[in-house]
């Protein structure tokens, strides 16, 4: 297990401190697939190059297993060649001089990780197969595609079978169709290695479908760290919430609370039942959190009757409609309300008034009534 105990890291700029790394606390448990995911200039390549030993922080501790590896106040620092790990690049650094067998082999021929050349040979042998690139091994490096790079640079990161995988935007100089392939192929070789794999990106997508934990990281802090689905669906700030993709806010306020972290509020839409991470006392205002492809749509002229079972029912007119291949998107006017709604079947007629509803009977909420 890797671990961070409160990581602090500035810089100066322009005659001021700058915190990158602010209190940073995170457990990654052995042979997860752990992502951090955030804008930029939030600290998380900071953070990685922490970890690797390529950056050092101005104070807390960094731990593999029960080896602590780097503490300031303690004089303790572990060099990078020392920890036992592996680490791609976002620009794969691959050597133009070599081909794909001396680019891999390179970590067995030098430092701590030196091998004989028959076990070289095997073991790089065995990595550039298990990355699927058998037929190239050979191939001059000048002559491979950005996958192929890519998949060069993982199969050096992975030759000396480190403990610890560190990966910086790997997939962010690929092009749309290969980094989707790539992803796929990433989680799995991780799943069958079980290496303890360090993700960074800015990327919700990758995020979502790579990660077994992810820590949504903001301003040199951690906002949330969690599961894909905790993080998108029981999202702890609004700053998560948004940055995991779009959201719609509906104004509410409490009417009836439980300690459990339940209620059920009142909007001028209707009532709903909520859940959040503590409820405020009754009558405190709070924002439900609905994201596009919650809302179902009925046509407007639906009687009030047919209605009744539904949690809210929002007359809005379609203001503008956009076309994904697999599904519009539309943007639905009411009052100073602008939300928005996926349609997996026919095009929203612009201008048309309709009604959204909630496919779920249950929101969740945030307290608060300013919206970041």
């Amino acid at each position: 297990m890797i671990r961070l105990e409160h990581i602090h890291k500035t810089f100066r700029s322009r005659g001021r401190t700058v915190h990158v790394i602010d209190d940073i606390t995170q457990a990654i448990p052995d042979g997860s697939f752990f992502t951090l995911l955030g804008p930029s200039g939030c600290g998380k390549t900071t953070t990685l190059r922490v970890i690797a030993g390529l950056e050092r922080h101005d104070a807390g501790e960094v731990w593999f297993d029960d080896s602590l590896i780097s503490a300031p106040e303690k004089k303790i620092f572990t060099p990078t060649s020392a920890r036992d790990i592996g680490m791609v690049f976002q620009s794969y650094a691959i050597w133009p001089h070599m081909d794909v067998f001396d680019n891999v082999a390179y970590p067995l021929s030098t430092g701590r990780h030196r091998v004989d050349k028959s076990t070289i040979t095997q073991r790089v042998t065995e990595t550039i197969e298990l990355v699927g690139l058998g037929a190239l091994l050979h191939a001059p490096s000048t002559a491979l595609s950005g996958g192929q790079q890519q998949r060069v640079a993982l199969a050096r990161a992975l030759v000396a079978q480190p403990k610890v995988l560190l990966l910086d935007e790997p997939l962010s100089n690929l092009d749309a169709l290969l980094r989707e392939r790539m992803r796929g192929e990433l989680t799995q070789l991780q799943r069958r290695l079980g290496v303890t794999s360090v993700y960074v990106t800015h990327d919700r997508a990758e995020a979502l479908s790579m990660s077994d934990y992810i820590a949504v990281m903001n301003a040199g802090r951690i906002e949330m760290t969690g599961t894909p689905n905790e993080i998108y669906t029981k999202p702890a700030t609004m700053f998560v919430a948004q940055f995991l993709g779009h959201c719609n806010f509906i104004e509410g306020t409490v009417r009836t609370r439980h300690d459990n972290g339940s209620g059920i509020a009142q909007t001028a839409f209707g009532s709903i039942s909520i859940n959040m991470l503590s409820v405020p006392a009754l009558g405190e205002a709070i924002q439900l959190l609905i994201r596009p492809e919650d809302f179902s749509t009925v046509p407007a002229s639906t009687h009030g009757s047919d209605l009744d079972h539904k949690p809210l029912a929002i007359p809005a007119r379609v203001h503008n409609v956009m076309y994904f291949g697999e599904h519009y998107e539309a943007d639905a006017v009411v009052g100073e309300h602008r939300l928005r709604f996926k349609s997996n079947s026919a095009q929203p007629p612009v201008s048309d008034m309709v009604t959204l509803t909630l496919k779920q009977t249950t929101c969740w909420a945030f307290a608060g009534k300013v919206i970041a």
